[in-house]
């Protein structure tokens, strides 16, 4: 956990509520997806590298 999302998920709920949830929902979101964006890019960089070297 960084920092930003400790501030986010333990100060923030006692700041705004209301903007704690709405963040809450775009973190919680992100956190289920990065998985598949890290997927993304390793294939993208592997593919690339096929390229260079001219390989179909």
């Amino acid at each position: 956990m960084t920092t930003v999302h400790k501030d986010v998920t333990e100060r923030l709920e006692k700041i705004d509520i209301d903007l704690y949830n709405k963040v809450k929902k775009v973190l919680t979101r992100n956190l289920a997806e990065r998985h598949l964006r890290g997927g993304e890019a390793t294939r993208r960089k592997y593919l690339q590298e096929r390229r260079e070297n001219g390989i179909n």
